[in-house]
């Protein structure tokens, strides 16, 4: 049974990489889930997050970018992209504050054509252009497919998110809650770390190595100090230590020197910056280890895909 009163749904976030996708969401749930960084294809696999309140949930649906595929990878990165959108009540396509409609834009109009779903255009980073000049937008835009809104954000300053979350509810049918009021993702804490570490090293290396990168989680256990015996679920706890070992994952042998940098430093600078954001995370200390390890050409195959979690069931 549920309350007939509350509403609740599904809503995606599409566009070209490097929109604010992530941010947005990140802002939307008040938490961050989804990993942001300044270079195109930050995410890789669809992320669920939930946002509940009085109202009812919204589950929102973070995608990779829509871009032109070079290999497997971003082949299955547009895959799980474009399928969502058959799979919700909302699609919220965000585009930068630009009157010039480009080729990505245009082939994301084209998928858009073929679905059902309303479709909120969400016109981002209003932060960084004149208030008067939103209208140009709006106006460059509306023709381009039949929207049901038309809505502009700052997704990192959190500009008329709160417009839009309320727009949002108003279009979603009364529903069950799918998820506890206090569940902000399904993501496991092993992937969202994983995603944390690779973030760090997205935002530290060079353009062209990032996208040949990935994380695993080797292991991940939890330990207690030997003044204590509570654990991190206690409050009242700051002994519980988490041990983790990961290994970043490069295309080639030239990759991992400059991923582990001169005397080390590199690595050092990623797993500093990474367990600072764990740690808030989990609510405990971290002890991160890190390594890092060749496999060539991992993005054009089916197998590292699979293992590195790229997997096209899984999101099923």
């Amino acid at each position: 049974m549920y309350d007939n009163k509350k509403k609740s749904g599904f809503v995606t976030l599409i566009g070209r990489p490097n929109v604010g996708k992530s941010t947005l969401m990140n802002q939307l749930i008040g938490q961050k889930i989804a990993i942001t960084s300044n270079k195109p294809q930050t995410t890789r696999n669809r992320i669920q997050t939930v946002f509940t309140d009085e109202r009812g949930q919204i589950i929102f649906l973070d995608t990779p970018g829509i871009h032109k595929a070079k290999n497997k990878l971003g082949k299955y990165m547009v895959s799980v992209a474009e399928r969502t959108l058959k799979e919700v009540d909302i699609v919220l396509w965000l585009v930068e504050p630009s009157t010039f409609i480009g080729a990505g834009e245009r082939h994301i109009a084209e998928q858009l054509a073929k679905v059902k779903t309303p479709v909120f255009l969400v016109i981002n980073k209003i932060d960084m252009v004149k208030k008067g000049e939103i209208l140009n937008f709006i106006e460059a835009y509306k023709n381009v497919l039949d929207f049901a809104e038309i809505i502009p954000v700052s997704a990192l300053k959190g500009e008329n998110t709160k417009e839009l979350v309320k727009t949002i509810f108003s279009y979603l049918p009364n529903g069950p809650m799918y998820y506890d009021e206090d569940t902000i993702t399904d993501q496991p804490e092993r992937q969202i770390v994983a995603e944390l570490i690779r973030e760090k090293a997205l935002r530290l290396l060079n353009e062209e190595i990032p996208h040949g990168i990935a994380v695993t989680i080797e292991e991940m256990k939890e330990r207690i100090s030997e003044d204590s015996s509570y654990n991190r679920h206690n409050p009242n706890d700051n002994t519980s230590i988490m041990d983790i070992h990961a290994t970043i994952i490069c295309e080639k042998d030239s990759h991992k020197g400059i991923v582990i940098g001169k005397g080390g430093a590199m690595l050092k600078n990623i797993g500093t910056q990474a367990r600072r954001e764990i740690e808030n995370l989990l609510d405990c200390k971290v002890n991160l280890q890190l390594w890092v390890k060749v496999k060539k050409d991992w993005r054009d195959s089916d197998f590292f895909l699979r293992n590195y979690g790229y997997n096209e069931n899984k999101n099923n």
